[in-house]
């Protein structure tokens, strides 16, 4: 399935394709307070439709993940980095994916905050 997604001012938009199996909720600093809940994909499977400018990034402890939000209304709708065998992959806040049922998905805690 191919879904479609964006910022809350849809200065970010971008697609992502596949089967939402689960959704992680990490408890990291960082994810405590924005609320997302992610979805990891292989990076070829996420395409960003907008313009990278309209783009701002944020890293912090590790410095392993790309948190990128839109420069206008702040929401964050993906980040970017590599899963732990290296491979290129995004993290889509699955909050911003239209058309979603958020009560049909497996959500599993991650303890990000430890990590």
């Amino acid at each position: 399935m191919i879904y479609n997604g964006s910022c809350h001012c849809g200065g970010v938009k971008f697609t992502v394709e596949g089967t939402i199996g689960q959704v992680i909720d990490c408890n990291c600093s960082m994810c405590r307070r924005r609320g997302g809940l992610l979805w990891f994909v292989p990076r070829s499977q996420f395409d960003l439709v907008s313009d990278q400018d309209d783009l701002s990034t944020y890293t912090f402890n590790k410095h392993t993940l790309e948190h990128h939000f839109c420069s206008t209304c702040g929401i964050a709708p993906y980040s970017e980095g590599e899963d732990p065998r290296g491979n290129p992959t995004a993290a889509v806040n699955v909050r911003c994916l239209e058309g979603v049922d958020l009560g049909t998905l497996k959500i599993t805690p991650f303890d990000g905050e430890s990590f």
